[in-house]
């Protein structure tokens, strides 16, 4: 699904099952930063399509968007309200463009 990179980082920890639990948060870490970096970039896209006034496109973006932030919120990668605030915020950017076309 995602390109891991992990970076190799000496572990402090002795015990085996610790140097484990190092290995898989540094895994889940990078998992979670591509994420997050997946929805910046659709954000990009949509504010994109709006400078560009493509409401059409701008639209199937913010369902893109609201799709990826509400599952990302499930997984704990954002918070659930730092998720709702994000897709409130542009969807009144995009309703104050369909009313500035009209």
């Amino acid at each position: 699904m995602f390109a891991v990179k992990v970076r190799e980082v000496k572990a402090l920890a002795n015990i085996k099952s610790a140097k484990k639990r190092i290995r898989i948060a540094e895994k889940k870490t990078a998992i979670n930063r591509a994420r997050k970096s997946e929805i910046k970039t659709y954000i990009r896209r949509f504010e994109l399509a709006l400078e560009n006034n493509d409401i059409d496109e701008a639209k199937e973006l913010l369902k893109s968007v609201d799709r990826k932030l509400k599952r990302a919120a499930l997984r704990n990668i954002v918070h659930k309200n730092a998720a709702s605030r994000t897709v409130s915020k542009l969807t009144k950017r995009l309703n104050k463009k369909i009313e500035e076309a009209i």
